[in-house]
């Protein structure tokens, strides 16, 4: 892992992070799993021990590579491309590990490379031996080609101890040493800074224009300074073609092109992985002309090859979406690799006990989530009245979350379309609400108006007293809302308006909106509350669903303990906290029998489900007293007499049998 980190990294909301958590969390076990089945196992080493491995899924024995055939088989045709390859080397043997540092692909002779340019040199290394771990801090020159943008490769030789590692060397013997080169900078595009600017104040050419909105994006040679060394003892044979790519390019040939006596199969070095997944972007150097030297530290050590497999091929996935999101492409599961630097901090700086119990927590916030969706759904459904319906919440929520929906487009450039596709369905979810509460009509202004049409929302149905009640209760609370609401809204705009920057007037109303928003959030719940309390009952409210969502909250409390974020939210967490506490508090008082009919005509559940089961059953005739049940659900009049007493006569016919 990289060293300690940095302090001063921006403050992250929780709101996608939950869901980026647990998907990643998902991810991780199931790719572990799969490395575990469908990967080569440890003790296919064994074999290899033994003078020969067995390929994968194949009856074909592969022979050591000391052990290799001079010669085809009559007939054997040569494959440029092994269909298996074999370790070539055994284990438990002495390695050397060299590295050099330069801004060129091709390598002059070893002898004439100047001495700053060898960074590692290690001796002795045991192969195979997950005791071996050493750790290389060292500092080097800044060629001046890769000061100039050039990129800085990693010149890699690895032999048999003792053996030369100089490919120019006349010496030199391919099967006891090969040569492998990676990249030690990358190539990221610089993060275009937001022109902002003061609105009260006269600053035009401040504000981004057109033209550098469409500018393409600065591309800067980066370098990361912490990375690992892993040899993996433990691969095995694998099948070539079927590797993962970003597994397959750590594998090096054979160089002498050697194959077994069919010509199909082949061999390959030790694997030796250069593992930058623990790199962070916030944690790399930019290079240019003023950096004259860098520090490396590597740890040089042995990896298990499951680990090695989920290492190289996440990575090789991560690495393909911030290239795709360099080019402009934009991926349904969002972003340029932001979440998932945001999970790898979480992971580097969390405790480990802490992190598997939020590991474990986000999969129950996941399903309390989707509970408290089917239940609150399934309470609507089944709502034929207004009674301890707050309408003006729903249409407050409505009008947040579209808040919400319009800031996520007006800073989309990070922003998954999953999260922008489950915002809307849950402003669909809410308009839903309202049709089930109200009716959505539109009618004619009275004249002088403005506009010649209006939305109004008429009653579905003449109010009875309790429903009258319920609206003056609902009145009431908003009006104390408004208030509270209304004045810190508009002493946040004011303050907003006068010591921040914003891109443009409608950026800065949508900023100071979502902020109020992010402000009150559950507070929305207090008119709901307030109802409870004039009514003297919850029966009303979806008591399931609320139980879910509150059960979030105090997820919510545990994740704002781990996970960076503003202040502004953990106190809303709670803040959330509190309202339960209240809710917990009128369903202790005003206890509720959910399985039978309250006093509002809802509830019943156990009997509802009953009645639709009895409703599903088909229709059947069978003998006469059946038949006069059919006929009296069919007619929905009673039976002819003649079906009853020949029913009755049968009866006592039985009776007189026993």
């Amino acid at each position: 892992m990289p060293e300690a980190r940095q302090n001063g990294e921006p403050e992250q909301g929780a709101g996608n992070l939950l869901r980026t958590v647990a998907q990643s969390v998902g991810m991780f076990f199931l790719i572990q799993y799969g490395m575990k089945n469908f990967f080569p196992q440890p003790q296919q080493n064994a074999d290899v021990a033994k003078g020969s491995a067995a390929a994968p899924n194949s009856r074909v024995s592969i022979p050591m590579f000391d052990n290799r055939p001079t010669q085809l088989n009559e007939g054997a045709v040569w494959s440029p491309i092994p269909s298996n390859i074999a370790p070539m080397w055994p284990l438990d043997i002495d390695l050397d590990i060299a590295m050099y540092i330069s801004p060129s692909l091709a390598m002059p002779a070893l002898k004439n490379m100047p001495k700053d340019t060898l960074v590692i040199d290690e001796k002795k290394f045991k192969f195979g031996d997950y005791n071996e771990n050493r750790h290389i801090s060292v500092e080097f020159p800044v060629p001046k080609e890769v000061q100039n943008n050039a990129t800085l490769f990693g010149h890699f030789y690895v032999s048999q101890s003792g053996a030369v590692v100089d490919p120019t060397s006349p010496n030199y013997d391919p099967t006891k040493a090969y040569h492998f080169i990676r990249p030690l900078s990358a190539y990221h595009p610089k993060k275009k800074a937001m022109k902002t600017r003061n609105l009260l104040s006269d600053l035009p050419d401040t504000v981004e224009s057109e033209e550098e909105k469409n500018q393409p994006k600065v591309i800067a040679s980066y370098y990361q300074s912490n990375f690992s060394l892993s040899f993996i003892p433990d691969t095995g044979v694998v099948s070539y073609p079927s590797i993962h790519p970003g597994v397959r390019e750590f594998f090096q040939l054979d160089q002498t092109g050697a194959r077994d006596a069919t010509g199909q199969h082949g061999w390959y070095y030790p694997v030796l992985f250069a593992n930058t997944f623990w790199q962070l972007r916030k944690n790399m150097i930019e290079l240019n002309d003023t950096v004259k030297t860098l520090p490396l530290h590597v740890d040089l050590n042995t990896l298990a090859n499951w680990k090695f497999n989920l290492y190289a091929s996440m990575e090789a996935n991560i690495q393909s979406n911030q290239a795709a999101a360099a080019q402009g492409q934009k991926n349904i599961a969002g972003g340029d690799g932001t979440e998932m630097e945001m999970f790898k901090e979480i992971l580097i700086d969390s405790n480990s006990y802490l992190l598997a119990v939020t590991a474990v927590v986000s999969v129950f916030h996941m399903i309390f989530e989707m509970l408290a969706f089917k239940n609150d759904v399934q309470h609507w459904r089944k709502k034929k009245d207004n009674i301890g319906t707050s309408v003006r919440t729903i249409l407050a929520n409505v009008f947040m979350q579209t808040i919400i929906f319009l800031y996520l487009l007006d800073n989309n450039e990070n922003t998954s379309w999953m999260i922008m596709f489950g915002q809307a369905t849950g402003i669909a979810i809410e308009a839903w609400k309202i049709t089930k509460s109200v009716n959505v009509r539109i009618r004619p202004t009275a004249p002088g108006s403005w506009l010649p049409y209006s939305i109004v929302f008429e009653d579905k149905h003449v109010l009875n007293e309790t429903e009258k009640k319920t609206q003056e209760y609902d009145a009431i609370a908003f009006k104390y809302m408004y208030w509270i609401a209304v004045p810190l809204l508009a002493a946040y705009a004011v303050y907003s308006l006068m010591y921040d920057t914003h891109k443009s007037w409608y950026s800065f109303i949508i900023t100071t909106l979502v902020g109020s928003v992010y402000a009150y959030g559950f507070l929305m719940m207090v008119p709901s509350l307030y109802i409870n309390y004039r009514l003297k009952s919850v029966a009303h409210m979806p008591g399931r669903a609320m139980t879910y969502k509150f059960l979030n909250t105090f997820i919510d409390d545990l994740f704002a303990f781990t996970i960076k974020m503003p202040t502004l939210h953990r106190l809303a967490t709670l803040r959330d906290d509190v309202i339960f506490f209240v809710y917990l508090y009128q369903t202790w008082v005003y206890k509720v029998d959910y399985t039978r009919v309250n006093e509002f005509g809802q509830g019943g559940d156990e009997e509802e489900e009953e009645e639709e089961k009895k409703a599903a059953k088909p229709l059947t005739a069978g003998p006469e007293e059946d038949k006069a049940k059919l006929a009296e659900k069919v007619s929905g009049k009673d039976a002819s007499p003649a079906v009853k007493a020949s029913g009755s006569q049968k009866k006592g016919e039985g009776r007189k049998r026993k």
